[in-house]
């Protein structure tokens, strides 16, 4: 699939075909099975399967889309724990070192692929999408529907584990994408929509995570269950049409911003995915702490209702 070449020829073909292999394939940022189909081979194409073990065994092993590397979602480093507080954004130098050992430059294009079983699933993504566009790198999307859409298509699977050779992955911080603390004090007291992305009744204080230390929500979130965003029947992420009524049937309204959260970022990446990258709205961050992180501080407001 992504194949490297070495020493003084990699020089030499950096210089002929520099401007063809910085193309981004797609400003898409989610593409479907006939779409892969049709790149697969591609020079500057890097498929990450970010599939974990399951008690099924491994289910990169078992079967993935040709050339794909197995990057999976737990085990490579996609979230780093700091403190107490799981799920956060890991530094810029270990996402480099991460994303250069699985043969990724700045100038390729990523595309992200995961089971699509249900939202929860498809959330995985979502993160590492974010991961790529928090650190700088615009080219990558999703595989609609995961390995489901794959599969429904007919799509090729190899056995052949790939091995990556290393890249150069250089990384830049956009914190324009990202909410701490400080940025959602901020949006309680003023016009900016809190996008809690968890259950119902976790929203309104009737359950928790063990990672949570307090039920309720942020003050003035709104509440936009994550699994609306999918449906495992298509399989596939919900249209920008779809996720424009979601959000109107929350009652959130233009203003000069939105964060979203959930227990530990996972599943309010899924709903900054809907937001910003396939409705396009603009100032959407993740607060990637999210719930984890405020009721670490006992201190902080929660609600309930």
């Amino acid at each position: 699939m992504h194949f490297k070449l070495a020493g003084a020829a990699l020089a030499t073909a950096l210089l002929m075909t520099g401007a063809a292999h910085a193309e981004r394939l797609t400003d898409q940022p989610l593409v479907d099975a006939a779409w892969l189909n049709q790149h697969l081979g591609k020079e500057s194409l890097v498929l990450l399967d970010i599939r974990d073990a399951t008690e099924a065994g491994d289910l990169y092993a078992a079967g993935h889309v040709p050339g794909a590397v197995a990057a999976p979602y737990a085990a490579s480093g996609w979230r780093a724990k700091v403190g107490d507080v799981p799920g956060l954004l890991p530094t810029e130098e270990a996402i480099e070192a991460l994303v250069s050992g699985l043969g990724v430059s700045n100038d390729d294009h990523v595309v992200i692929l995961t089971g699509g079983q249900n939202a929860s699933d498809f959330g995985g993504a979502t993160r590492v999408y974010w991961t790529f566009k928090v650190y700088g790198h615009d080219n990558v999307s999703i595989l609609d529907g995961g390995y489901a859409a794959w599969a429904k298509s007919n799509g090729e699977l190899s056995t052949e584990a790939v091995t990556p050779v290393a890249a150069s992955f250089d990384a830049e911080f956009r914190p324009e994408l990202r909410a701490e603390v400080a940025e959602v004090n901020e949006a309680i007291e003023n016009d900016v929509n809190l996008i809690d992305a968890r259950s119902v009744a976790q929203f309104i204080g009737q359950e928790k995570t063990n990672t949570v230390q307090a039920l309720g929500h942020i003050p003035s979130a709104i509440n936009i269950n994550f699994d609306k965003f999918y449906d495992a029947e298509k399989p596939g992420f919900a249209s920008a049409d779809k996720v424009a009524q979601l959000a109107s049937e929350a009652g959130v309204t233009d203003s000069e911003g939105f964060i979203s959260f959930c227990n530990t970022g996972h599943l309010a990446s899924i709903a900054w995915f809907g937001l910003s990258e396939v409705q396009g709205l603009p100032n959407v961050r993740l607060y990637d702490g999210s719930m984890s992180d405020w009721t670490s501080d006992p201190s902080r407001p929660v609600v309930t209702n």
